[in-house]
């Protein structure tokens, strides 16, 4: 099942794509109970996780499929599937080939950075190349969606806590990122996290949530990333150091873990910075993808 959030009639909505129609939920509403949206109260990917109503809309599918009102999915205005995520966990340097065009040991555990709200934005939606940077990178990424509250979860049992999969796109200013005074090309604290990561737009997410019964083994999926056509990354998930569940555990440690939390698990190696660029300019078309899951399709274009 492949739910997304999308624009109808200028409001916020949410969707079951299938064979390319995107089919509207709040159409079933009295099928699944679903209170009319508000302001205040809005339908959402991440409430639909938030109250665990992933199920019911599992058993009346076949159904919602069966309505008029579905749109094709070009036509349709992409929001990010998850909008209000409470925390952005990425991992770094997660596949050895990206660590060796780095030129750096691959790491012993998990090393997680965050991103904030400010930079999520949906498949077709811009990525701004803000006014102080000259060095907008990319990196493809798999992404785990939460589906279930936990704490402390072991590797064990991290599977049952996720809902679903999706593409990010973990968009880095790395002359923000790094500080080129310094011999190192780090600053006295260490790399800029923030700046270097979390600027506007700089995480597209999407293009929808395909839930984990759709994905057979999500340590077997082709990964790539092409900018205007030209393909720049391309690997395979089992490149991981760490698996899903040893993210999942150690994300979890000291940390809880909510429905809608989002974890991107790191890039294989083609980078701009490490493969001689060119860097991301106005009017390119960047396009991430995943097998079973789609294509993140998303412009470029400068800050006014």
């Amino acid at each position: 099942m492949r739910l997304a959030n999308y624009v109808k009639n200028n409001t916020a909505r949410v969707g079951l794509v299938h064979k390319g129609i995107i089919y509207d939920l709040l159409d079933s509403e009295r099928e699944l109970g679903i209170s009319h949206p508000t302001r205040t109260n809005p339908f959402t990917v991440g409430k639909i996780l938030s109250n665990a109503s992933l199920g019911p809309i599992e058993r009346i599918e076949g159904k919602v499929y069966g309505l008029e009102a579905g749109i094709p999915i070009e036509s349709t205005t992409f929001l990010s599937p998850i909008l209000d995520p409470e925390k952005i966990v990425l991992v770094a340097r997660n596949y050895a080939s990206h660590s060796r065009e780095l030129t750096v040991k691959p790491p012993s555990e998990p090393y997680f950075f965050t991103k904030l709200r400010n930079a999520l934005i949906g498949s077709g939606q811009p990525i701004l190349i803000p006014r102080i940077s000259k060095a907008v990178d990319w990196e493809v990424e798999l992404v785990v969606v939460i589906g279930k509250t936990g704490k402390y979860i072991s590797k064990r049992d991290a599977m049952d806590h996720i809902a679903g999969y999706t593409i990010s796109n973990d968009i880095s200013f790395r002359d923000l990122q790094y500080s080129a005074g310094s011999p190192d090309r780090r600053t006295a604290f260490g790399m800029d996290w923030v700046k270097g990561k979390g600027l506007d737009s700089s995480f597209p997410l999407g293009p929808w949530l395909v839930t984990k019964d759709e994905i057979e083994d999500p340590h077997n999926l082709d990964v790539s990333l092409s900018v205007n056509g030209e393909i720049k990354q391309h690997s395979n998930t089992r490149e991981m150091i760490f698996k899903i569940d040893s993210l999942i555990e150690s994300a979890s440690t000291g940390i809880t873990l909510k429905p809608g939390d989002i974890i991107s698990t790191g890039t294989p190696e083609g980078v701009a910075a490490s493969s001689g660029g060119p860097f991301l300019k106005d009017g390119d078309i960047v396009e991430c993808t995943i097998s079973g899951i789609g294509t993140l399709r998303n412009p470029v274009k400068l800050e006014q």
